[in-house]
């Protein structure tokens, strides 16, 4: 069974190992550090350098991986840094965008289950928010990012 939902380009997505949506999901994005990536990409991470200097410490041979797939997938595009060409200033697609919700719902989801010292920006944005429903939070933080995003690409 096919499911319409509206006209936004797809992924293609080959040698999945089901035709379930939560596996095949899984499969893109479902690894230790692909979400970390994106979630540094909100926080206005868009460098390589600025990618390595995250509290996780991702090795560079996986978050070159990581980087290719996620362009592979068309989630991260990038684009060469205006003074200087060897740098790269990666940022979300529409696609990548489109992955906050479950970001925000990972984070609330922490917060609220475990028990352990979280890092201040989290905790600064769990504050921030709580007394926002969710959707009003993530279209807030979803503008956010679009209006970096922007104001990135204009330079």
């Amino acid at each position: 069974m096919e499911i319409i939902t509206d006209q936004k380009p797809k992924m293609k997505v080959r040698d999945n190992r089901s035709s379930c949506p939560v596996s095949t999901c899984l499969e893109i994005i479902g690894d230790n550090w692909s979400l970390v990536l994106i979630r540094d990409l909100f926080l206005e991470r868009t460098t390589f350098t600025e990618f390595m200097n995250s509290p996780e410490r991702i090795s560079s041979n996986i978050l070159t991986d990581r980087i290719n797939k996620l362009r592979k997938y068309n989630l991260i595009e990038y684009r060469v840094h205006p003074n200087n060409r060897k740098i790269k200033q990666y940022y979300l697609t529409q696609a990548g965008i489109d992955l906050y919700p479950i970001i925000y719902d990972l984070i609330v989801w922490s917060i609220d289950h475990l028990d352990m010292k979280f890092d201040p920006t989290a905790v600064d944005w769990y504050q921030k928010n709580e007394r926002l429903d969710r959707n009003q939070s993530t279209r807030n933080d979803i503008a956010s990012y679009k209006d970096f995003k922007a104001q990135l690409l204009s330079l």
